[in-house]
């Protein structure tokens, strides 16, 4: 029966089946049977008729546990949440997309995954192939020849197999290449001909543990070698620190390789924190795009080494202009085993005097290894620590801010330990410290709007048990878009807390039409028509309390926010799915560092 108690429970206890009889072997339980075998403890899913063999066997055939179903109100948000559980675990989780219709709802949500470099197990169904099978109507707008296509440009693999020994399979090698550096997410398509087949005789399980991903990539140990040696004899050695890690084990090491040479560092707000932005070698607060100081330190340095940096090439851009690097460049990723014709994620092509095709954070190991006689010294002559830029308080009667809040919530969380799952635009680096690789998980990849809500609770997820908070602060059209993941939350008891900077407005597209007004001489104040979320006002916590979620708000004063703050707190540690409403004005901090404004013009 249904649990409509919205308090915290364990999530083991929702949607609890009756126990079934075994009464044979039918195709989707061998299937359902190799996804407990690969030690999934969930499959996020919005249900659908052409998996509905694999739905019964999860259910009736594996009693809904080792994987439990998460049910969800959209594709979008089911893959989402699998992308937020690999962002805090670096582990796939396996979604579950109905046919083609429920596939090309979670096409953004898959290209996400794909930007950020995310491990993630999708299955699908089409079908029944055989189309003597195929029920009128219904079937046949649900088949697809190649459903795949639909996503293979940012897929690592796709397949459609055509018997049960050959999904077992098609399941192990998808399992292995997502697991694989540089990661992404696959896809399975199951005819559900093949799932609804009875078996007549048993099939073999393949053993799993002979079929584990290979090791991470370790850098050829000559390159490894005249990487040391540049290091070692640099006077500005700059570290550009990237997709790495959430281990604690790699993050010491990024430390302990910055102290014995004495390098600055950088980081970048797009992905997960990967350095304490506390430590007096962090040398720019993170940022969006390369801020001007960043940009100094690029120019300043003698040696620039790339540990998988998003959009190497642009960052050198930004530094250098048209003119060539002066500094020395070393370039350590394995990312370009996933570039291809269709998308431009790649980013641009950039010059490398050294590039070792490995992965990052065994790299970072072997060289700390590998410079373990050298002296540590302080090599960046005159060179101190910017001091750290002040968020204002905020005063009584004034709207509130992006910084404002920001200040509001370093106060309330200050000596708790909180995962920051997602941020909107206008965050800039300064207004969080990272300390810990799970301080910080970056943005979504795909640079769209929607998938918020989705990987926060997939995220929470990940989380729930243990001492970390998580939190978002989303902008209040990723909300919106996103908004029904809060049910998924609330249903299966996963404590959270969603702060929305709610400008009502699709802000950052205002700037866009802003600059092209100045660029034709005509009136910036037309700037917000067709951007504006008003009329009718939207109210966020009401869309949360229909869902079952805690919703406070809107809060419009600094008072008000102080208070909203501590009774999302008090409400989390109830349990709760949380999600507080704050009004803040359009527009992004003037000390902002992430250049964002720059970066509207296009040169």
């Amino acid at each position: 029966m249904p649990d409509d108690n919205k308090a915290a429970r364990d999530i083991s206890s929702v949607e609890l089946p009756v126990p079934a009889q075994d009464n044979g072997q039918w195709g989707s339980d061998a299937i359902a049977e190799l996804l407990r075998a690969l030690d999934l403890p969930y499959v996020s899913l919005n249900p659908g008729a052409s998996f509905r063999g694999l739905h019964d066997s999860l259910v009736n055939k594996l009693g809904n546990r080792d994987p439990q179903m998460l049910l969800c109100l959209h594709e979008e948000s089911a893959v989402a949440i699998a992308h937020g559980w690999a962002k805090v675990t670096g582990r796939p989780l396996c979604a579950i997309v109905h046919s083609n219709v429920g596939l090309m709802h979670a096409t953004m949500a898959v290209f996400n995954a794909w930007c950020d470099r995310a491990p993630l197990l999708l299955l699908g169904a089409t079908g029944p192939v055989d189309a003597a099978k195929r029920r009128p109507w219904i079937d046949w707008i649900h088949t697809a020849k190649d459903q795949g296509a639909l996503i293979r440009d940012y897929t690592k693999w796709d397949d459609q197999p055509g018997s049960v020994p050959a999904a077992l399979e098609s399941i192990l090698r998808a399992w292995q290449i997502t697991d694989t550096a540089p990661r992404g997410p696959v896809y399975v398509c199951l005819d559900a001909a093949i799932q609804e087949m009875r078996l007549e005789t048993p099939v073999k399980m393949p053993d799993v543990a002979r079929f584990k991903s290979p090791p991470p990539a370790a850098p050829p140990r000559d390159l490894l070698q005249d990487a040391g040696k540049r290091l070692a004899a640099a006077k500005r050695p700059l570290l550009l620190m990237g997709r790495v890690s959430r281990s604690e084990k790699d993050w010491a090491a990024r430390i302990a390789l910055a102290e014995k040479l004495g390098a600055l560092v950088l980081t970048d707000m797009k992905i997960a924190g990967a350095f304490p932005t506390t430590h007096r070698l962090h040398a720019a607060s993170p940022s969006t795009f390369p801020s001007e100081q960043a940009c100094k330190l690029m120019r300043d340095a003698d040696v620039v080494v790339s540990f998988d940096w998003v959009d190497l090439a642009g960052t050198l851009k930004s530094a250098f202009g048209a003119e060539d690097p002066t500094s020395t460049i070393i370039q350590v990723s394995l990312d370009q085993y996933l570039h291809n014709g269709w998308s431009m994620d790649h980013q641009g092509l950039p010059p490398a005097d050294l590039y070792l095709v490995s992965d990052p954070d065994v790299t970072i190991h072997a060289l700390v290894e590998e410079l373990a006689a050298h002296k540590t010294t302080s090599v960046w002559s005159g060179w101190e620590k910017p001091a750290l830029q002040g968020l204002p308080d905020g005063e009584p009667d004034a709207p509130l801010t992006v910084p404002v809040l920001a200040s509001a919530v370093q106060r309330a969380f200050k000596r708790r330990k909180v995962t920051l799952s997602r941020h909107p635009l206008s965050w800039a680096g300064h207004m969080w410290p990272v300390e810990h690789p799970l301080d910080f998980l970056g943005t979504d990849g795909g640079g769209g709007i929607g998938s918020g809500p989705g990987t926060s609770v997939g995220a929470a997820l990940a989380l729930k048990g243990g001492d970390r908070i998580p939190l978002s602060i989303l902008g209040d059209g990723d909300f919106l878009m996103g908004a029904t993941a809060v049910w998924s939350a609330v249903h299966y008891g996963i404590p959270m807390i969603v702060l929305i900077a709610n400008n009502r407005s699709f802000y950052n597209d205002e700037v866009h039409q802003e600059r092209v007004a100045r660029m034709r001489d005509r009136p910036i104040e037309n700037k917000w028509i067709g951007q504006h979320i008003a009329g009718p006002d939207v109210d966020l916590a009401m869309m949360a309390r229909a869902q079952g979620a805690t919703g406070i708000g809107p809060v419009r004063s600094l008072a008000d926010l102080h208070e909203a703050i501590e009774a999302a707190i008090e409400a989390y540690e109830r349990g709760d799915t949380v999600v507080v409403d704050v009004r803040v004005e359009p527009g992004y901090d003037a000390g902002m560092t992430n250049g964002l404004t720059k970066h509207v013009e296009r040169s």
